[in-house]
């Protein structure tokens, strides 16, 4: 399984830009499409909005295949 670790200096970003930076597709277009097959889930759950706010804290799993955390920015230091 591939693992991630993002830090974000905001409150949120969206589910398929998160999916963008992290490569795991290559746009945010083909972010929303990923997200709508239903193979996200964040913290568990399987995730259907594309732009759902990720916060710091959250887990996002790809398919079984792809973990993301996501970090307040300086939390990780």
């Amino acid at each position: 399984m591939q693992a991630f670790e993002v830090e974000i200096d905001q409150d949120y970003i969206p589910l398929n830009d998160l999916l963008k930076i992290t490569g795991v597709v290559d746009s945010g277009g083909a972010g929303k499409a990923l997200v709508a097959t239903g193979v996200v889930q964040v913290d568990g759950q399987q995730e259907l909005r594309k732009t759902c706010k990720i916060r710091p804290g959250q887990c996002v799993l790809v398919d079984e295949a792809v973990e993301i955390r996501v970090v307040a920015a300086g939390a990780s230091e």
